[in-house]
């Protein structure tokens, strides 16, 4: 059953979902893929379908950009510390890897609070899309937890982000088998296209990529696009 809930404190109606709650974990093939970019669009995408949908940022290294545009794409304000500490519970000021940050500031980042955090927004909203930070394997606490197991500990399906580049083939066949070989199938690959003008390797590397590992291409977004379809999101989530 589908009912109209109206959000508190907005002059605006969600669609309330009777369903387990549900979001996407956004992962990329490295630091610059995109995913924030890409993770906003879905967010605002999603909203636009009347999907009560906030974005998470369990960690920020250096500066804290990502959660404000994850406020901004939620229809949240950046100025409201608690609305941003909900967003993104983990702010090291440390521009590195969150292992190395965690080290220089002493201060250990401890998986049950990103759980937590999790968890939280999951019984405010229907969707939480959460992104993680560089790419699958960053560490986090040392090998034995990175952004990979924060992923299998959400169970959220994941999507990868690929920075469409020359060298992207590599990346992302690297990333989808160190994906498999934590048990998780990507439920999609996301195609960003970092250049203007496209040359053979970037043309190419989207047939390659989805015949070499078997994953779909579900959208190709072009350098500076400003809105994204919602429905291969809508699918994956079984709205």
């Amino acid at each position: 059953m589908v009912i109209a809930n109206k959000a508190t404190g907005a002059n605006q109606f969600y669609i309330k979902i009777d369903m387990k709650k549900k979001g996407l974990f956004i992962t990329g093939t490295d630091t610059d893929a995109g995913k924030t970019y890409i993770s906003s669009l879905i967010i605002r995408a999603l909203r636009a379908e009347s999907v009560n949908t906030i974005g998470y940022k369990p960690i920020c290294c250096g500066d804290r950009n990502d959660a404000v545009e994850f406020a901004d794409a939620s229809g949240l304000s950046a100025e409201d510390e608690a609305v941003m500490k909900r967003i993104n519970p983990v702010w090291m000021k440390t521009p590195a890897a969150p292992h190395v940050a965690a080290m220089f500031e002493n201060s250990p980042i401890e998986k049950q609070l990103l759980l937590d955090g999790y968890q939280s927004l999951t019984e405010s909203y229907d969707c939480v899309i959460t992104e993680g930070v560089g790419g699958w394997l960053v560490p986090i606490q040392g090998m034995e937890f990175s952004v990979a197991e924060l992923a299998v500990a959400i169970g959220d399906p994941v999507l990868l982000v690929v920075g469409n580049k020359l060298g992207a083939l590599n990346h992302t066949l690297l990333t989808v088998e160190a994906m498999r070989s934590r048990g998780v199938e990507p439920a999609g690959l996301i195609f960003n296209n970092l250049i203007d003008e496209l040359d053979t390797a970037t043309i190419t590397n989207k047939g390659i990529v989805e015949d070499m590992c078997g994953i779909e291409v579900i959208t190709d977004v072009i350098r500076g696009q400003e809105e994204i379809e919602s429905w291969p999101f809508m699918e994956i989530l079984g709205l």
